[in-house]
């Protein structure tokens, strides 16, 4: 199918003229009826990322039985934290790969399909990626390497442009770390404004500052909303992660956990990581956490006891939130944990416990 045709089936879909989804009618009914999220008012979505295009190294196609699994379970969500580098290279960020898009266009194809929202991340965009390598040109810095990526947003809003928010939303650049927040206000407006040239209505969200932890209150006037994350303490959520340095050298965590002079507990994660973004939220900023979760060395026990916490806190917010990852050393599935008792499923490994503590919340 041509990518006009692909993209045209898509927006009929969204508008609900066509039916033969695989979701029930009750269930197609209700979702007609949900009201459009805004960025100052997102809906509680729960669910995970999902890696196929995290880098160009790890560039496959997304799975339908991702989608259809999460849905299964009662979920709603998926981040798709992306490279450009699966698409363009860092050498001609002007050039794009039809087929590799055509692959991306398929993930938001099975997100209307089986009723679950999708979240497009640049998790590396032109000038700029938490992980290295670096990129050649600083996106901060680098006047070409912000029209780049203008121009890369701009692509996917032409792409994707009559998909409602409901189905469809743009997370403009994973995790900037820690930038003059002028800077980043600036980056950012012209991101938004790239988008906005082609599909206005497009919703849009901006991951904070300090690596996702800290709401950027000069954002607010964009009308973008925020995504925060879930990782504190570090000594938790990357306990032995290879590409965190000293933490092979960490002693093994419990929770609550006694950091130095710091006890972090529910309150403290209550007080540092709830009370700043629901200030944010009270100046008409919706807040999703767009990553979170704990690596597979952390003991099971205390992954879950801490989880619990941070769940009961977003669900009290009203938050939703997306695991790293679905199936992997975070997820839910083949994690490998030396601790878990996992349950065949369809070829996999499952983590019964994780997934219904995810459930119930």
């Amino acid at each position: 199918m041509r990518r006009r045709e692909f993209v045209k089936g898509l927006v009929l879909a969204a508008g609900g003229l066509i039916v033969s989804s695989g979701i029930p009618f009750a269930e197609e009914k209700a979702m007609s009826a949900t009201p459009q999220p805004t960025a100052s008012k997102l809906p509680r979505w729960r669910g995970f990322n999902l890696l196929e295009k995290f880098t160009h190294r790890h560039n496959t196609s997304f799975l339908e039985s991702d989608f259809e699994w999460i849905a299964e379970w009662g979920f709603n969500f998926v981040r798709l934290p992306l490279s450009y580098w699966c698409w363009s290279s860092p050498e001609d960020p002007y050039t794009m790969d039809e087929r590799v898009l055509e692959e991306i266009d398929q993930a938001v194809a099975w997100g209307q399909q089986y009723g679950v929202h999708v979240n497009i991340n640049f998790h590396r965009a032109p000038g700029y990626c938490v992980n290295p390598p670096p990129e050649p040109f600083s996106l901060w810095e680098d006047e070409r390497a912000l029209e780049a990526c203008a121009f890369q947003w701009a692509a996917f809003a032409r792409r994707y442009r009559g998909i409602p928010n409901s189905a469809l939303s743009f997370d403009l650049l994973n995790e900037p770390a820690r930038i003059e927040e002028a800077t980043y206000v600036r980056v950012v407006r012209r991101l938004t404004e790239a988008i906005r040239e082609e599909d206005p209505e497009r919703l849009i969200v901006a991951d904070g500052l300090a690596w996702g932890r800290e709401p950027v209150f000069g954002l607010v006037e964009l009308g973008v909303a925020q995504s925060t994350r879930g990782y504190d303490p570090m000594q938790i959520s990357h306990y032995r992660a290879g590409w965190i340095r000293g933490s092979d050298r960490w002693p093994e965590p419990t929770w609550p956990l006694q950091e130095g002079e710091t006890l972090w507990d529910k309150e403290r994660l209550r007080e540092t990581r709830i009370h700043p973004w629901q200030e944010l939220e009270r100046q008409g900023v919706g807040v999703h956490v767009g990553e979170w979760g704990a690596f597979q060395h952390t003991p099971h026990s205390v992954v879950l006891a801490w989880m619990q916490d941070y769940l009961e806190l977003w669900e009290e917010a009203g938050w939703g939130w997306a695991l790293w990852n679905f199936r992997g050393s975070f997820g839910i599935l083949d994690s490998n944990r030396a601790d878990v008792a996992y349950e065949p499923f369809h070829g996999h490994h499952l983590d019964r416990a994780m997934l219904e503590l995810l459930q119930a919340h």
